[in-house]
């Protein structure tokens, strides 16, 4: 298709997706801006794209996790001890930065007239989360797959990848083609991401409205502060910490080639695909980034931390509660642990909020006016979260390679 005659076929290919990207989102707001009910119209085209992603992501995620661990060879390390740590200390510091920012600049959210997403059930306790993760570690695969349980596909993953690095190396060959088969896939559908993203900005905007973005804009302003010094500082101290050199050049391109994408498609399993080519460009340790790309995408969630953070002290300010500094360290804890859950999907952190909310005793009712507060400033939030949490991947992955290219030379 890159070499059609078409000339427009042509230019398509030959600019950035970036670029394309980019240009689709300032074309979905000139729309908005223009004409509300066009813009509205245009909705079909951001869930078609939605949709898409959404239907690969779950067997994207299984496919590559068994193919990278029944390939891994014996006697070769993936250093994924390191590598969770990593993930763990980045959401916990993250919670902390958002404890921190809510006291210094407390957040006000309108509670009476917000959006009622009654029809939302979630979890309601810390307990019940723990139960919710367990009962999703041993969901049925073909139940895991149909509803995007991404914890229950990578615990699928890992142990039919590990059953298989006893086979044939023609079953070997065949799961690392299909996991190519389905990479490719995604790869197509992204390369709709500027179409995709111009209807989503478009109906998203004429549907909520400028003034709904900018109702909420110092809470917005709170959360992507904390992101950004999350992305900026926090992660490579770590970086640096682990690999022992300047790690901003990886930062930034991570930052650029990784959160960029990922705002836009507002999907950490979507971007798996990207993340690993990034990886493999960047010439990181295969047998590291082939299982810590799917792994990281599912459990690493720095921005989802803050969301949750942020968004449960703001709901527990408006409600006029006090808070002491044990609570805020618990609600950090809190925070990491739910954000391991949260879905590899858009907005997944949403529904997490009640379960730190409840630590206040704030009931569901409430917590559930606070998701409808977090679809509406979604089209940023979100945006913002699944960037962070997608380009932190490539950060921790390309430190520890680094560290054990280092390990190799001495």
């Amino acid at each position: 298709m890159a070499h059609s005659t078409n000339p427009l076929v042509r230019f398509y290919f030959k600019v950035g997706l970036i670029p394309q990207i980019v240009l689709g989102l300032l074309l979905g707001i000139a729309l908005a801006a223009i004409s509300r009910e066009v813009a509205l119209d245009m909705s079909f085209i951001g869930s078609l794209f939605i949709n898409a992603l959404k239907s690969v992501a779950p067997i994207l995620v299984l496919i590559l996790v068994i193919a990278s661990i029944s390939n891994h060879q014996h006697g070769k390390r993936a250093n994924m001890s390191e590598l969770l740590a990593l993930y763990f200390a980045g959401m916990m510091l993250a919670a902390l930065l958002a404890t921190v920012a809510s006291f210094i600049f407390p957040s006000q959210i309108s509670l009476g007239d917000s959006i009622d997403k009654s029809k939302l059930t979630p979890p309601g306790s810390v307990i019940e989360v723990l139960k919710t993760l367990l009962d999703k570690m041993i969901d049925n695969p073909i139940n895991a797959l149909v509803n995007a349980n991404y914890i229950g596909l990578i615990i699928w993953g890992v142990g039919i990848g590990i059953a298989l690095r006893h086979s044939s190396e023609t079953t070997k060959t065949m799961m690392n083609d299909l996991s190519l088969a389905i990479s490719f896939i995604v790869k197509i559908i992204i390369r709709f991401a500027p179409i995709g993203v111009f209807g989503l900005v478009a109906s998203t905007l004429a549907e909520t409205g400028f003034g709904e973005l900018a109702k909420y804009a110092h809470l917005l302003v709170v959360l992507v502060s904390c992101m950004l010094i999350v992305a900026l500082i926090i992660n490579p101290l770590l970086a640096f910490l682990v690999m022992r050199k300047n790690p901003y050049p990886l930062v930034f391109t991570s930052l650029k080639e990784s959160a960029i994408p990922a705002f836009f498609t507002r999907s950490s399993a979507a971007n798996i695909p990207v993340n690993m080519e990034i990886c493999r460009k960047l010439k990181m340790d295969e047998d590291t980034y082939s299982v810590a790309v799917p792994l990281g995408a599912t459990i690493n969630m720095s921005g989802a931390a803050v969301t949750i953070t942020v968004l449960t002290l703001a709901t527990v300010y408006s409600m006029g509660m006090s808070i002491d500094i044990l609570s805020a360290v618990l609600l950090c804890i809190v925070a990491s642990v739910c954000a391991c859950g949260a879905s590899g999907i858009a907005g997944g952190s949403l529904l997490l909020i009640p379960v730190a909310c409840s630590m206040f005793g704030i009931p569901n009712e409430i917590s559930a006016k606070v998701i409808g507060i977090g679809i509406a400033i979604g089209v940023i939030q979100d945006s913002v979260e699944t960037a962070l949490n997608s380009s932190s991947d490539v950060v921790f992955i390309g430190a520890v390679s680094e560290k054990v290219k280092r390990r190799k030379t001495q």
